[in-house]
């Protein structure tokens, strides 16, 4: 077994459910697997990229993309997977459709202080659990200050554009690299997994990658 530890970029966005459910399914296959060494790091994708910086209606937005007649029942499968996963989604609490742009900025910088897989979670939960505007900066900032991040240098950042231009242009190149949908993990920069993998999954694809197998041999 390599000794080598796997690193996971993890393409997402905060304003996805089926983000969430990736994530919740890799920490399982995680805590059964401590003897492989694993880094992960979130990479932004903008699900809406021309989303205002003030968001819109949520139930309009979802009328527009999917069509008002399957609103009242559109979200049924997807708590029901968050059951299983033990996710408390609570789709009828998020009124907004946020821009995920500062989401994904405060992500970012999370890494660099070493809390990003917190402040994922917490983004998450906040936005499906409890129906908060994540791109609020007083949500922002909470999550920060919660993850133990330095608010007050936080709340500076949040208030200029530091590294917005970053996050679009990573977003453009996930688009351009072929990603058309998240979550989408990269493995060691070599291997591209796409959709949220049941935890059973991901128990077999590390520890092959642990092994040094090439996983596009089958």
């Amino acid at each position: 077994m390599t000794t080598e530890p796997v690193t996971i970029e993890i393409v997402s966005d905060m304003v996805c459910p089926w983000c969430w459910i990736g994530k919740r399914r890799l920490d399982s296959a995680l805590e059964q697997l401590p003897d492989i060494a694993v880094e992960r790091v979130w990479r932004p994708y903008m699900l809406n990229p021309d989303m205002p910086a003030e968001g819109m209606d949520r139930d309009a937005y979802l009328a527009a993309k999917f069509g008002a007649e399957r609103l009242p029942r559109l979200h049924e499968p997807l708590a029901e997977i968050g059951r299983q996963e033990g996710i408390p989604f609570d789709f009828h609490a998020i009124a907004r459709m946020p821009s995920s742009l500062d989401a994904h900025r405060l992500a970012r910088w999370a890494r660099s202080a070493g809390v990003q897989p917190a402040v994922i979670e917490d983004l998450f939960s906040r936005y499906f659990e409890k129906g908060e505007d994540i791109s609020d900066p007083v949500v922002l900032l909470d999550v920060a200050e919660q993850a133990g991040m330095d608010a007050a240098i936080v709340a500076e950042l949040l208030a200029g554009d530091q590294d917005s231009d970053l996050v679009r242009r990573e977003d453009d190149l996930a688009r351009r690299i072929g990603v058309t949908g998240v979550p989408t993990y990269v493995i060691n920069q070599k291997w591209a997994v796409v959709g949220a993998q049941p935890a059973e999954s991901w128990l077999e694809i590390l520890r092959r990658v642990a092994a040094g197998e090439d996983l596009s041999a089958g």
